[in-house]
């Protein structure tokens, strides 16, 4: 189905592949990828598309199961023109496509403590600030100050970190919104050796327990209340657990992998499986962190949404 769309000043992309800008490697293909030039293309865009038509934001696909039937609509990934950062005091202002680790770095150059654990996270600003990431004792909860969002009819507004009304690895972000920039604060004054100290430490303990050389998509399922999820799903004898070519890492229970040719629904079916054993070994309801986003294969564009849940659950967004 071809939608009736408004010119661009950036790249847009009819039935753009989405599986090589995933971590996974799997998945369908977007309806259409939109990589805007600018802010005010983005706005332009968005205030002109039809109200109807679905809207999705990709970072680095790091967090996220792309079904494969692909995602109808507009998928939007912001590429180098959001992904400045600079220094200024102890603030630091992003763009919403730049790394954890440029800015964990920037922060380091300036001599801003507080921000060494952005080096762990896998992904975008603008993913990270809508999902409050986390890691090795800190999240953007704790050092977010203000961040500007682009909502669904165009406009842009600027919400602080009390607006969002963080939890964990979930925010009140208005629907449909992309983040576009972001400002967070850290300690000033601090010895920058010492902050690369940290970050190396990060780094070596992502590297000794974490299957980072795999195609994967990060932490799973997010830890219960007093439980660690990687802990149960050890515990339910789901290490090394397969179907097809998905497998539960033999490094760390809480990652998915793909060996090489798993298809989305078998990374998917494989999570369910697991969710499923938990329950039935210690009776914790697992919930997913990793997104899954839009259709299963075979299924009609036009009959569902972006964000289409199993038969069974729902699933949130991203």
């Amino acid at each position: 189905m071809t939608l009736d769309l408004p010119r661009v000043a950036g790249k847009l992309t009819r039935d753009a592949p989405l599986a090589p800008l995933v971590w996974f490697k799997a998945g369908g293909r977007a309806q259409y990828l939109f990589e805007p030039r600018d802010v005010a293309d983005l706005q332009g865009f968005l205030s002109d598309l039809a109200p109807d038509v679905p809207v999705m934001a990709l970072g680095l696909g790091s967090n996220l199961i792309i079904r494969d039937g692909g995602v109808p609509g507009v998928v939007v990934r912001l590429g180098k023109a959001f992904g400045a950062v600079t220094a200024e005091g102890d603030t630091l202002s992003c763009g919403g496509g730049a790394s954890g680790i440029l800015v964990s770095s920037t922060a380091r150059d300036a001599g801003v403590a507080g921000l060494e654990f952005l080096r762990s996270i896998p992904g975008t600003v603008g993913g990270f600030v809508r999902m409050n990431g986390g890691a090795y004792g800190g999240e953007i909860a704790d050092i977010l100050a203000t961040c500007d969002v682009v909502l669904r009819d165009g406009s842009m507004v600027t919400l602080s970190v009390d607006d969002i009304q963080y939890t964990y690895r979930h925010s009140n972000m208005p629907e449909g919104a992309i983040v576009v920039s972001a400002r967070f604060r850290g300690a000033p004054g601090a010895d920058p050796a010492q902050i690369q100290a940290e970050m190396d430490r990060i780094a070596a303990a992502r590297e000794a327990s974490q299957p980072l050389r795999s195609k994967t998509g990060g932490s799973t399922f997010k830890n219960p209340p007093g439980a660690k999820a990687w802990e149960l799903v050890d515990q339910a004898g789901c290490r090394g657990l397969t179907l097809g070519a998905a497998q539960v890492s033999p490094k760390h229970t809480n990652f998915l992998i793909n060996t090489g040719t798993a298809t989305s629904a078998d990374i998917e079916a494989l999570g369910e499986d697991v969710r499923r054993r938990v329950k039935e070994h210690a009776g914790v309801e697992l919930e997913w962190e990793i997104q899954r986003v839009g259709i299963f294969a075979g299924a009609p564009q036009e009959s569902v949404g972006i964000f289409a849940p199993p038969p069974t659950e729902p699933v949130g967004r991203p």
